[in-house]
């Protein structure tokens, strides 16, 4: 009897920019070397798409879904699959460009026992000082079994997806958390250097990432909801915190004559900074600087603490996202 074609439905939740919508699904009909038919679902939340859908649909079986404003991003990707056919399911940020081997190389690594597979990031050519960072902890740990993975390209069976429940339509940032670590309940996830993608939407400006990280950081309470917490994610949720409040209260202290409180609320601020610097100081490529290591810590924790604080005292809205 001979062997029905795998088919693999790419689903794209988008709004905002398109040009990089149409690099990430250039890239889609760049792929070569695996014999697995392609279907992709864009689901955007713009009114309209202004550039030439029907000329893409001519390389590839494109479907666009129009979504509500207020929906989540979780939701988005909940609606392409429920129009997806695949029995391969691929999500994909909408600034994403794949190696030409992103498929042929994943899909092999899905087994009885890795359910969820994503490829690497890679920096793109005259990357900033900032998306080499981002790019270096993107990177930390690789071709390991790892607790969680972020949103950005994930390749799953359609039976893996279904049973770990969808994504968690109630949360705005944070939700490729919650449902990777679900899928982990059914077994491994692997982050793999067989293939690789550039994140083209990646940070390039400091004050750009503080913005976003304010943003990110709304629902870092709310994913803890309903599921266990790993080790490995307990430094995310405190070091912002210690370091934020470390240096608030030494400059408090300081200024009404508590002396030794001021000394030890900075020693506890430099503490946590400079256990974070070292260890991407050891993870880093010669190109990143400590000077920039510091600078993005130094802003990354008050935005993450700051964010945190707002998810607290008003419910976050649905924001932008490539």
């Amino acid at each position: 009897m001979e062997q029905t074609a795998e088919r693999c439905s790419f689903i794209i939740p988008h709004l905002g920019r398109e040009n990089m919508l149409v690099d990430t699904l250039t890239s889609i009909s760049l792929l070569q070397g695996a014999a697995i038919d392609i279907e992709v679902i864009v689901v955007t939340k713009n009114q309209t798409l202004h550039f030439d859908v029907e000329l893409l649909t001519e390389n590839m079986d494109l479907h666009i879904i129009y979504a509500p404003q207020q929906v989540t991003i979780s939701a988005q990707r909940n609606l392409g699959f429920a129009k997806a056919s695949g029995n391969l399911i691929a999500f994909l940020d909408a600034d994403i460009s794949l190696a030409s081997n992103w498929l042929s190389a994943l899909r092999p690594l899905l087994t009885a026992h890795t359910k969820l597979v994503s490829a690497v990031q890679v920096a793109c050519e005259h990357a900033s000082p900032l998306e080499i960072l981002r790019t270096e902890l993107s990177n930390a740990s690789v071709d390991c079994h790892v607790e969680f993975l972020p949103g950005r390209n994930l390749l799953m069976t359609r039976d893996t997806f279904i049973t770990s429940g969808g994504f968690p339509e109630h949360l705005v940032t944070c939700e490729d958390y919650v449902f990777t670590q679900k899928v982990g309940e059914q077994g491994k996830l692997l982050y793999s250097t067989a293939s690789d993608y550039v994140h083209l939407g990646e940070d390039k400006e400091f004050i750009e990432m503080a913005k976003k990280e304010v943003w990110r950081g709304q629902s870092n309470l709310a994913s803890l909801k309903g599921r266990d917490i790993g080790l490995a994610e307990y430094p995310s949720f405190i070091a912002p915190p210690v370091f934020s409040f470390g240096l608030l209260f030494a400059l408090l202290f300081f200024v009404i004559g508590h002396s030794v409180l001021a000394l030890l609320c900075m020693v506890a601020s430099i503490g946590v900074l400079s256990l974070y610097v070292l260890r991407l100081v050891k993870l880093a490529s010669p190109a990143l600087s400590i000077v920039t290591i510091i600078k993005f810590y130094g802003l990354y924790f008050p935005a993450r603490t700051w964010g945190t604080i707002l998810g607290l005292i008003k419910p976050i809205r649905t924001s932008s996202h490539s």
